[in-house]
């Protein structure tokens, strides 16, 4: 992998409607984190119509070996990984490859039949046959019926759990196989009938490989990752690049090499949570986004089809607090709806947190965390290594501290 992650400020805060000094608070408060022993290190960009107005490192990217975080250090951005799955597999979609009424068991056989969990325990499930198919639209929305084992919050995620899929995979099943293996398990609910945070972005994943005729890392590498430059975002970081990556860290800052290990040698592409990144890769996906599909002249997808994808999908325009399961997710619930592909902003006083209705955000499982503003034309990215990422409110504290900067 070649090191492009040359980034500097591009524009005064002034001069793009911030007052520096209240930026300043954001390094101010994760350094904060750093000293207390909350967070091991951190990085973050805040932007305005693509130009960087405010970078900021601190702490540690390896605490053992005091090896400090730099604007190069790659992260684990778990769950960051689906926004681009999603972006891929549009792409595709605007190639006339699929409809997103499509049920995905035209592409993926193992999902015809799917039954759905009425009863019973995770030893005696009690199911019945679905009367709506998973189709490709439920996979984008996370409304499929499908789980993550890690929730612990349901019989069937205890049945994922059973079947060796917690933050993970088994060793030696890959993508396909791990799919197959889902579509064996029983859903939570009718396809289409609420919202789950689950795996359905693995499938979404699995979809673009059987369409593509690929590997999901040379698909995302043709669609994504090649015609936004974004050379570092990665599924196996390996060779000089090790140097320059992060240690996972766990609460008290205990080290957890074994959540971590996947990305290093993974055995599984996993469209849901596989990718490593970098501050700078990032940052090009955000103007990426804010540029509606485009970026540096490069056009991935169209204008109308990122309009299409930054609309609340969720039936009747509700939030998740009405048509979410209160599990583990990466954005609130109460005002917040979701898109094809990440969360969207419907309504910042139900959050409680400051904001502009139209925000598209997501972040991953270790801490991170992106958004972008269309609206105020802002984006910010935000990395470091701390498993789970509810240990801290940092994501809604970012956003107070960088809109209350705002002074233009």
């Amino acid at each position: 992998m070649t090191t492009t992650s040359a980034l500097a400020v591009e524009v005064e805060a002034a001069e793009a409607g911030f007052d520096a000094a209240r930026l300043d608070r954001v390094d101010t408060l994760l350094d904060r984190y750093v000293s207390d022993g909350k967070l091991p290190g951190w990085s973050v960009l805040v932007a305005r119509d693509g130009r960087i107005v405010h970078l900021g490192t601190g702490g540690l990217r390896d605490v053992e070996s005091g090896l400090p975080v730099e604007l190069d250090t790659l992260f684990r951005i778990y769950s960051m990984t689906k926004p681009i799955t999603s972006v891929a597999a549009m792409a595709l979609y605007e190639r006339g490859a699929f409809e997103l009424t499509d049920p995905v068991a035209k592409f993926l056989p193992e999902f015809s039949g799917m039954r759905v969990f009425t009863g019973g325990s995770d030893l005696k499930p009690a199911t019945v046959p679905a009367t709506e198919p998973i189709r490709i639209w439920h996979l984008l929305t996370h409304t499929s019926g499908l789980t993550y084992g890690f929730h612990r919050a349901h019989p069937v995620d205890a049945l994922y759990r059973a079947a060796g899929y917690d933050w993970s995979a088994p060793l030696g099943v890959d993508l396909a196989g791990a799919v197959e293996a889902f579509a064996a398990l029983p859903l939570l609910f009718e396809p289409g009938m609420e919202w789950n945070y689950s795996v359905s972005t693995d499938v979404l994943g699995r979809l673009v490989e059987v369409i593509s005729g690929k590997p999901l890392d040379e698909a995302f590498d043709e669609l994504v990752l090649g015609p936004l430059a974004m050379h570092e975002t990665t599924f196996a970081v390996s060779g000089p690049d090790l140097d320059r990556f992060a240690a996972l860290y766990t609460p008290g800052l205990r080290r957890a090499d074994e959540l971590g290990a996947g990305f290093v040698s993974p055995h599984w592409l996993s469209g849901g949570g596989g990718l490593s990144s970098t501050l700078h890769d990032y940052h090009r996906f955000t103007r990426f986004l804010l540029g509606r599909g485009t970026l540096d002249g490069v056009r991935v997808l169209g204008d109308r089809t990122m309009r299409y994808m930054a609309r609340n999908h969720l039936p009747g325009n509700v939030d998740l607090a009405k048509f979410g399961r209160p599990l583990f997710a990466e954005a609130p619930f109460d005002g917040v709806g979701f898109g094809l592909g990440f969360s969207v902003l419907l309504d910042p006083a139900a959050t409680h947190t400051l904001g502009t209705a139209g925000e598209l955000a997501w972040g991953g499982a270790a801490s991170t965390a992106f958004w972008v503003d269309p609206v105020e034309r802002i984006s910010v990215v935000f990395m470091t290594q701390l498993m789970p990422s509810s240990t801290y409110p940092i994501r809604s504290q970012l956003r107070q501290l960088v809109y209350s900067a705002l002074v233009d």
